[in-house]
């Protein structure tokens, strides 16, 4: 009888000194390996680029921080949109902000800058400071895609026209052979396009300094799944050590000097 009241009372006292340590939220064997989804945007997210691109790099080792493990899965937007939302992805990279989707996930902290900016043919001169200097030119844009504000209502007013086509790289063959006269695209994906598609006209087109639209892009984690406020949390905290000890700028440096091209591009 003494024996198994020792053996309760060493039962309780264990139980209670669990409860005394911390456990990281890595050690729950769901938490191990996180599975994310994404949307084709290179040299951003890519399945066929290194690292999968810089921002999944990144993601993928801010929550190596935590002990965790992840595997991004690359869908059209839509379906990655709604099939995280649905559960099957405990969040899904990048986003813009807006109120529609504010309703139904919990945004990170911002994890990119999108500079978009005007691309011409060097030999041409070209310059901006307002709406207003871009008066009767042809411009060059993606479908389906908003550059502020102030650019939809010129366009509205008649200001220029802007001609869409469905991708970067037509876009900047149409430049080369004079069909636009500039063309407005986010400066890395620009670039990126013009090495990995398009070299030939590396040293024809540059790209005015004057930003025409910065955007910020978030990590989306669906409200409706119970650990995704506690993923925010770990997201949020070491992303903001990397930006702290210079880790963050490091991969954009990386991006700059090439380490996000496609393999058969790199030497």
């Amino acid at each position: 009888m003494l024996t198994i009241k020792k053996v309760f009372i060493f039962c309780v006292l264990l139980c209670f000194a669990n409860k005394l340590v911390a456990v990281p939220i890595a050690a729950n064997s769901n938490l191990k390996t996180i599975n994310i989804s994404a949307g084709e945007w290179p040299p951003f997210l890519s399945e066929s680029l290194p690292h999968q691109g810089v921002v999944a790099h990144l993601i993928r080792d801010i929550f190596a921080e935590a002990g965790m493990q992840v595997n991004f899965t690359f869908l059209p937007w839509g379906r990655a949109y709604h099939d995280t939302n649905n559960g099957k992805y405990v969040a899904t990279a990048i986003w813009m902000h807006s109120k529609e989707r504010e309703n139904v996930y919990h945004y990170s902290d911002a994890v990119l800058n999108e500079k978009f900016v005007f691309f011409y043919q060097q030999k041409n001169h070209f310059d901006w400071q307002s709406i207003a200097d871009l008066q009767g030119l042809i411009i060059g844009g993606g479908l389906s895609y908003s550059y502020g504000p102030a650019f939809d209502q010129a366009i509205e007013d008649g200001v220029f026209d802007l001609s869409r086509v469905a991708t970067t790289e037509q876009n900047f063959r149409r430049l080369a052979i004079g069909r636009i006269d500039v063309f407005a695209e986010e400066i890395s994906v620009g670039y990126h396009t013009l090495n990995s598609q398009a070299p030939e006209l590396i040293k024809s087109i540059i790209h005015h300094s004057k930003p025409l639209l910065i955007n910020t892009s978030f990590l989306l984690f669906p409200k409706n799944v119970a650990q995704s406020e506690k993923l925010l949390e770990i997201f949020n905290s070491n992303l903001a050590q990397f930006r702290q000890d210079g880790r963050y700028q490091a991969y954009f440096k990386g991006l700059e000097q090439g380490d996000y091209l496609p393999l058969s591009n790199t030497r």
